[in-house]
């Protein structure tokens, strides 16, 4: 695995035309742009036309990098590599959720439902991947995919309060798929208004109430509430361009 400084020569290299620099860079990031991959399916797509969709995105990303700026090139290219699959498969209308994230999906949201039927409460990300078997990250794909209204912000164990968010225990983990996520999840929200961002920040980073959040703003909870859903329906689209 080349290192920060490493990358950033070779960088500096393949911007000059250095067509080694380039292979070496794709070498070494051949996981990553696999992982990647790994998020899209098409019908009558061959996995290596994706992937080579996927080297065309992490070309343009070193072409259009700055290695002046204070940032990991991963962070900068991986938004680079998925927009490009997605335009392609969008282009193409291949663009779909695999048949078991929507099996997945199916049965997750009838457990929700159930939940809030018997509970009248959401269940939390932990409690539906201990009644599934799977990974708490898997729970978040499933339902991030159907766009159901569950975020990875949320807290791991919702009854321990030093318990870290979903997004920070995924990043904790450091898997490259984990990363993925949170990298395209801050380049969404660096997409919203000053506003928007803070109300993002402090109820689910800084775990504030809408009430807590209105008083900090000068404003209702009621719109606060209002607000908030907008901001969610907002970041979903981007998810999904």
């Amino acid at each position: 695995m080349l290192d920060h400084q490493q990358t950033m020569h070779l960088i500096k290299q393949a911007q000059s035309g250095d067509e080694h620099a380039k292979e070496t860079l794709l070498e070494h990031n051949a996981p990553l742009l696999k992982s990647i991959v790994r998020h899209y399916t098409g019908k009558n797509v061959e996995y290596d036309d994706l992937f080579q969709i996927a080297c065309v995105g992490f070309l343009k990303a070193i072409k259009n990098f700055d290695t002046n700026f204070n940032v990991r090139f991963s962070t900068y290219a991986v938004p680079m590599i998925s927009g490009e699959l997605k335009r392609f498969m969008r282009d193409d209308g291949f663009i779909k959720v695999s048949r078991a994230t929507k099996q997945l999906s199916a049965k997750i949201s009838a457990f929700v439902d159930n939940c809030k039927k018997q509970n009248l409460a959401e269940p939390s990300v932990k409690q539906i991947a201990e009644k599934f078997g799977i990974s708490p990250q898997e729970v978040i794909f499933a339902m991030e995919s159907a766009q159901m209204p569950i975020s990875i912000y949320e807290k791991a164990d919702e009854n321990d309060e030093k318990s870290q968010c979903m997004l920070d225990k995924m990043c904790a983990e450091d898997k490259t798929d984990d990363m993925i996520d949170k990298i395209m999840l801050y380049a969404i929200i660096d997409k919203l208004t000053e506003r928007e961002k803070k109300i993002i920040i402090l109820r689910y980073f800084r775990d504030k109430t809408q009430s807590e959040i209105a008083t900090h703003l000068g404003v209702s909870q009621v719109q606060v509430s209002r607000l908030e859903s907008k901001i969610l329906d907002k970041m979903r689209k981007y998810f999904n361009e």
